[in-house]
């Protein structure tokens, strides 16, 4: 069939106002990305290491994620986000993102969506529910690094499950930390702690997350700062961690070995490079404790971490249910594509 010949096609698109009118649930994300995860250790999805692209006229790059999921979801995706620390010099977030969703049988595309958002929640959505896996079910307090888009969702949907009696925060510069923490405590209506130093803020922390964005590895989170039975989960661009991190980790988990061994950016990069995080070391991927292939927490004083460097699984599955609420609500547009 030619060009020509296509038949009269449509494609939904939701821009960053429609996500917005969608208002998923914390459970709505949460439920999404775990079915996600499932589909995945199933054996159901398929997933290529992400590539970048950078521009070479700026502080950052692209990344793109490509998958497809099966089940009831059926579809493959490509997201291209642009992760550019200077944005905020302009006034525009870090991360911006789209995400076209194709039918993986045919490759017809069928979606396009602002994902910039969606990057967000999914990435909170891993975290949290590697804590419900990995943390201990009694962890109160939480010490945050960062405060990025990705660190709102994170805090969130931790404190969603958790209810944590303190939330500790930190970032480079006090007026984005700040309005970090103001965000929250109305979110949330709950004080949250803001600190002036990376210590104080982790510092004996239940669970800690490392959602920094230095311009260069710089080892920022000391070893010595985290306690026994702690859950860590660092996933900034460049690392932040000490080569040494790992030697007190009972259990290391990965979203997926396959990107996460590859490429040059990522938290524990060096720590691969240096043959510390290997087959071998590694406990397993989230997706096999998600469907019973592995085990997750087993004793409080396991100290655990998990690694993620962001599924385009969760993009596909989160993407899926942003569609199928769209529909049910007269939301987003139709594209003529063909």
């Amino acid at each position: 069939m030619s060009n020509e010949e296509i038949p009269e096609t449509w494609i939904d698109y939701l821009s960053r106002i429609d996500v917005q009118k969608l208002s998923l649930s914390n459970d709505e994300i949460l439920e999404s990305v775990e079915e996600g995860l499932r589909l995945q250790g199933l054996g159901e999805a398929v997933i290529e290491p992400r590539v970048h692209l950078e521009p070479g006229v700026s502080q950052g790059h692209f990344n793109v994620l490509r998958g497809s999921l099966g089940g009831s979801i059926d579809l493959a995706g490509v997201k291209v986000v642009g992760d550019f620390v200077d944005n905020y010099l302009s006034g525009l977030p870090s991360e911006l993102a789209l995400l076209n969703l194709m039918d993986r049988r045919t490759g017809m595309p069928k979606a396009v969506i602002d994902a910039s958002f969606l990057t967000d929640m999914r990435t909170g959505a891993i975290t949290a529910i590697g804590a419900k896996l990995l943390a201990r079910k009694g962890s109160k307090v939480l010490g945050h690094i960062g405060a990025r888009g990705t660190a709102y969702w994170n805090v969130r949907l931790l404190d969603h499950l958790f209810n944590f009696d303190e939330i500790r925060v930190h970032s480079l510069r006090p007026e984005s930390r700040d309005a970090f923490a103001q965000k929250l405590s109305n979110d949330l209506g709950k004080p949250v702690r803001v600190t002036t130093d990376w210590g104080s803020c982790v510092r004996g922390a239940d669970i800690v997350v490392e959602a920094s964005r230095l311009p260069a590895p710089e080892a920022m989170l000391q070893t010595k700062w985290i306690g026994r039975g702690a859950f860590i989960v660092p996933y900034g661009t460049m690392s932040a961690v000490e080569i040494d991190l790992l030697s007190d980790m009972d259990k290391v988990v990965v979203d997926d070995w396959g990107q996460c061994k590859s490429g040059k950016f990522g938290s524990l990069r060096a720590h691969v490079d240096a043959g510390l995080l290997n087959e071998t070391s590694l406990h397993g991927e989230l997706c096999e404790i998600v469907v019973g292939k592995k085990t997750g927490r087993e004793s409080d004083d396991e100290t655990t971490l998990l690694w993620h460097r962001g599924l385009s699984l969760s993009d596909i599955a989160l993407g899926h249910t942003m569609l199928e609420k769209a529909k049910k609500m007269g939301v987003g547009q139709r594209l003529r594509y063909s």
